[in-house]
């Protein structure tokens, strides 16, 4: 069994981040294999249902995939409060027998961020702008681990398991296909409030979606995990709508230099070249740099920002945006075609151990401790009448349409093959008649009964 081959067949990405195809992350060789349980944000709830239900499929896939890059080290990494979940994992690896460890975190954020996890599990620091390989590691999550299993028990990837939380009855979980639209999924767990905004995600590195054009034509993708429903006053909203000029306005007339921003960044403390507060120091003056390495000398940490938000909804005591400000020097670098040099040996900070952030007075700074102590304890199935199903659900190239309008597709039939380079395949999510497709994806509507 080529165990690259059966990913790259049925199309799984990396389930809790970005949609790294996964079958290129598996093609190397690491001392250590790490899966990633921790649930990194707050209010999130799909990696805790995993692990406490299908601690059999992640062990068993964590073993199918450290035997196959050759790693003498397994690891499972979830926080330590996590009890449920921990002792049905320690269950599932005596029964296994398997050689696999289980890593109890403290509850911080970003405690599922995998260079800050690789950090804390090997003691080594990934350099900058770079992967866990780099330091002989290689990092999936749980929900990418259950996808493996059922790959290799013939399965594509066609559905998802999602937490919907915030502003709805109480918290569920979902298991749906792909290309469900988000608003479908909210009213199953019936919001308090018919005129409402979404973070698909987290509250931290989620995507904002307070538009309801847009929020009616988000669907469910093979990365969503979670969709927090919030009013659309909620202070989180206005602040993803904050024009960059008013945040470099704000930065020129209220930045203190206290360099919290700096001493609380995860990339910092691991010991990468990042310190948004000299950006912050210097945005007012962007357009007065003409010089490339005086403009490199001010701006250029901003390339190892991870976006985790620390900086900005935590950190920062007059409520600036740190962040956002390096997002827009990053394209300011591009523009210039400034390349910033890695460091390749970073080491972290002796004191990191004291500058994490406490995930309960996070939840409180962004105001949704009326939400935090609630959890998910259902999880129900749902079937639309009809899906859409995009063809750039991963990093890299869109796959390309194998269909047309009119054929009909059982569930699992690809739909779309990955192309030549960084893609993957995407494959129909139920049976039906394909309604209409182009190269950004395709509709599918399941037959009359």
């Amino acid at each position: 069994m080529n165990v690259t081959e059966v990913v790259k067949a049925a199309g799984i990405v990396g389930a809790g981040g970005a949609g790294f195809p996964t079958h290129v992350k598996l093609n190397a060789k690491a001392d250590w294999f790490i899966v990633n349980a921790a649930e990194c944000e707050p209010l999130i709830e799909t990696d805790k249902y995993l692990c406490r239900t299908y601690p059999e499929k992640i062990v068993a896939a964590a073993a199918v995939c450290a035997a196959h890059v050759g790693a003498s080290h397994t690891v499972i990494a979830l926080k330590g409060k996590y009890k449920p979940e921990i002792a049905a994992l320690k269950e599932a690896i005596a029964k296994a027998e398997a050689n696999i460890e289980i890593f109890e975190m403290p509850t911080f954020y970003p405690a599922g961020d995998e260079q800050t996890m690789v950090q804390m599990v090997t003691g080594k620091s990934v350099p900058e702008r770079g992967l866990p390989l780099d330091v002989g590691a290689v990092v999936d999550n749980v929900g990418t681990m259950c996808n493996l299993y059922d790959a290799l028990q013939g399965e594509n990837v066609t559905w998802k398991y999602l937490s919907v939380v915030g502003e709805v009855r109480e918290p569920i979980l979902l298991h749906v296909p792909i290309g469900t639209k988000l608003v479908e999924c909210v009213e199953r767990a019936k919001p308090n409030r018919g005129n409402y905004a979404i973070i698909v995600g987290g509250p931290m590195m989620g995507k904002v979606l307070t538009d309801q054009a847009a929020i009616d034509s988000a669907v469910v993708t093979k990365t969503t995990g979670n969709i927090i429903v919030l009013p659309r006053e909620h202070y989180l909203m206005k602040r993803a709508t904050l024009p960059i000029e008013t945040m470099k306005h704000q930065a020129r007339a209220a930045c203190i230099q206290c360099k919290m921003c700096t001493d609380l960044c995860p990339r910092y403390l691991i010991g990468h070249n990042i310190r948004p507060n000299l950006v912050m120091r210097n945005v007012w003056r962007e357009n007065e740099i003409e010089s490339n390495e005086e403009f490199k000398a001010c701006f250029g940490d901003a390339v190892n920002c991870c976006d985790c938000g620390v900086c900005e909804m935590f950190a920062c005591p007059m409520g600036l945006s740190p962040r956002k400000i390096n997002s827009y020097m990053k394209g300011k670098l591009r523009e210039r075609g400034i390349q910033v040099e890695r460091k390749m040996d970073p080491e972290a900070h002796e004191d990191i151990n004291l500058h994490r952030t406490p995930t309960g007075r996070l939840v409180s700074r962004l105001g949704l401790s009326e939400y935090y102590p609630l959890h998910a304890h259902e999880c129900f199935e749902y079937q639309p009448r009809e899906v859409y199903i995009p063809f750039q659900q991963h990093i890299g190239k869109p796959a390309e349409p194998a269909k047309r309008a009119g054929d009909e597709v059982r569930r699992g039939e690809l739909l779309a093959a990955a192309a030549e380079g960084l893609s993957a395949n995407i494959h129909a999510s139920m049976d039906g008649v394909v309604v209409s497709i182009d190269s950004k994806g395709a509709v599918i509507r399941g037959k009359e009964e």
